[in-house]
């Protein structure tokens, strides 16, 4: 395999931590799998360094870059010009070029759709979504899930930051020409025990110490339990959900998916996500 040239065209993901990230290896596998000639790797950039990141990102030629925690609203103050869902949801996770303006957008919501209706085979128009969570990956779900018809109960600690993560489902619902202010709700866990789908999007999980998200006997067979959280593969809620006899996903899934947008946003070409799913561990049709 030929490495790189002077003619190479570069992209990254920038963030703090970000040395675990496999972005690299999806895109990598992409760009390989197509012969193009781009090569992607990871950047550690702290809080605050997200503006600098972005003239770098002008400075250098760049062509790409993926923005994760915690410099997606640093990012989004940074670009030229934002996409609709990247300026309803104050977050970008992705920069892409157009001539010489730099567009953040963000592929967190369609990753996390396309993933449910790859790995699953869910359609959401009509289902009753609960979301652990208020935080920026929270939000992002909650307005995909909206705007794909389904209604979303949210469930935080913070009660305030999920009225406003509520507030942002119901704007998504109006702009989607779906206009229900019972879309989108505030509630308790006890929503679980009703719920098609639970997705936590806290950070509950990472750690071996860390509490469940939820209480564990809200969750039963017939849901489908999805954890953002994709190390470990297999978190605490998930082994319940495994228990309990219900459908479960990892956040690995919503990592591909989001990068096949960003990949075709930069290159043109759509994502070969068949080869981007062997290189994480995921068997993808397609």
């Amino acid at each position: 395999m030929i490495g790189p040239s002077g003619t190479t065209r570069l992209a990254g993901v920038i963030g703090d931590p970000v040395r675990h990230s496999l972005s690299p290896a999806l895109h990598n596998a992409a760009f390989a799998h197509l012969g193009l000639d781009w090569t992607y790797v990871a950047f550690e950039v702290p809080a605050g360094g997200g503006a600098d990141a972005v003239a770098a990102m002008r400075a250098l030629g760049i062509d790409g870059l993926s923005v994760t925690m915690p410099l997606k609203a640093e990012v989004a103050e940074a670009c030229d010009e934002l996409s609709p869902a990247a300026e309803m949801l104050g977050a970008v996770n992705c920069v892409r070029r157009s001539g010489d303006r730099l567009i953040g957008e963000n592929t967190d919501g369609v990753g996390f759709v396309n993933s449910l209706r790859s790995q699953a085979g869910v359609e959401l128009a009509g289902k009753h979504a609960v979301v652990l969570g208020a935080g920026g990956a929270a939000r992002a779900v909650v307005v995909a899930l909206v705007s794909e018809g389904a209604s979303v109960t949210i469930v935080n600690r913070s009660v305030e930051r999920a009225m406003q993560a509520a507030e942002l489902g119901k704007r998504a619902a109006t702009a989607a020409g779906i206009g229900s202010s019972m879309s989108v709700m505030v509630g308790a866990p006890g929503a679980i025990r009703d719920a098609d789908l639970v997705v936590n999007a806290t950070p509950l999980g990472m750690r071996g110490t860390d509490p469940m998200p939820a209480p564990a006997e809200l969750l039963r067979q017939g849901q489908i339990v999805v954890d953002l959280i994709y190390m470990p593969a297999v978190t605490p809620i998930l082994e319940v959900a495994d228990e309990a006899g219900a459908q479960f996903l990892n956040g690995t899934g919503m990592l591909l998916f989001q990068a096949a947008e960003q990949f075709k946003m930069w290159t043109g070409r759509d994502a070969p996500v068949r080869a981007m799913g062997a290189a994480v561990g995921l068997d993808i049709a397609g």
